[in-house]
């Protein structure tokens, strides 16, 4: 027995139907994940601030650049989009820390 047409179609709206709710999950995993690194680099700030140590650590930027990229590397991803990503987390926990300051 054969398949219809519409029958197949049905199976692959399903199919895209449960691949667009895993991004949908990935995507609040996502989020999620962020909202920890910037809980985690608002302590970073507050134990800088009590140390009177400087916002910006460039030896510190640079290791999470590396990570990053090595991160990136394991998972089979553009590393230069990997790395851009966490530019812009950087410099957003950076304006955070100076605002807080």
């Amino acid at each position: 027995m054969t398949e219809t047409n519409d029958d197949q179609t049905s199976q692959q709206d399903r199919s895209l139907d449960e691949l667009r709710q895993e991004i949908q999950d990935i995507d609040r995993d996502i989020v999620e994940l962020i909202a920890r690194r910037t809980y985690v680099a608002d302590a970073i700030a507050e134990v800088k601030s009590e140390r009177n140590l400087a916002t910006t650590d460039e030896a510190q930027e640079q290791a999470v650049m590396d990570r990053a990229g090595e991160n990136a590397k394991r998972f089979d991803v553009d590393s230069n989009l990997v790395k851009a990503i966490f530019r812009l987390l950087i410099e957003l926990n950076k304006i955070e820390q100076r605002e807080n300051r």
